[in-house]
C-alpha cells in the first residue's frame, strides 16, 4: 500500500471566464477528497491570478462553436449562436454577463473568491516564470495565495506522480 497522498495538477493555460472554472471545480472536488492539489498558471491563465484581470475575466462568443442560445433563455438547447452575432459591438460583455449570472445563481463563488478558497483549504498555487517574464509581471500582481514563481521543471519535480490535467 502506498502511504503517499495522491496527488492531482492541473496547468491553466487559458484567461477566458469558461476556462478558469473546470480546474477550480475539479481543484475543489480533490481537496474534498483528500488530494494534495496544485495549481500551475501559464500564459493566459495567468489571468486567473493576476490581481488586476483576475474580476475582469470575460467570456468571447466569436470563435466558440459551443456557445448556446440557451444562455440567453432560447429553449432549444441545440441552437448555437451564429459567429457573425459575436463581432457585435457588446456581444463579450454580454455574454460575460450572462455566464456570470448563471453561475452566480448556482451560488458558485466568483473566481477571486474561488482561489481564495481553494489556497485556504490547502491547494498550491505557482506561476510559470517563462510566462511572468514574457509578461513582465512581478509577483506584486498576484493574488494572495500564490507561493512562488517557479520554472516549469521546477513544477514537474514538485508534481512527480500527480495525475496531471491541462486546461
Amino acid at each position: 500500500m502506498n502511504d503517499e497522498p495522491r496527488k492531482m495538477a492541473f496547468i491553466c493555460s487559458k484567461g477566458n471566464l469558461d476556462m478558469a472554472y473546470p480546474a477550480l471545480i475539479m481543484g475543489w472536488a480533490a481537496l474534498g477528497n483528500g488530494l494534495d492539489v496544485t495549481l500551475f498558471f501559464t500564459f493566459w491563465g495567468m489571468d486567473l491570478i493576476n490581481k488586476h484581470r483576475v474580476d475582469h475575466l470575460e467570456l468571447a462568443p466569436v470563435g466558440n462553436t459551443s456557445m448556446k442560445m440557451s444562455m440567453m433563455g432560447v429553449k432549444n438547447p441545440n441552437l448555437g449562436i451564429p459567429n457573425i452575432m459575436g463581432v457585435l459591438p457588446g456581444m463579450t460583455a454580454f455574454a460575460t454577463k450572462l455566464m456570470k449570472d448563471k453561475i452566480a445563481d448556482l451560488e458558485v463563488p466568483p473566481v477571486r473568491e474561488f482561489m481564495e478558497m481553494l489556497a485556504d483549504a490547502g491547494a498550491h498555487m505557482y506561476a510559470c516564470k517563462m510566462s511572468v517574464d514574457m509578461m513582465d509581471l512581478k509577483e506584486d500582481d498576484f493574488i494572495d495565495g500564490v507561493e512562488a514563481v517557479v520554472t516549469a521543471a521546477d513544477f514537474i519535480d514538485m508534481v512527480d506522480g500527480a495525475q496531471i490535467i491541462f486546461i
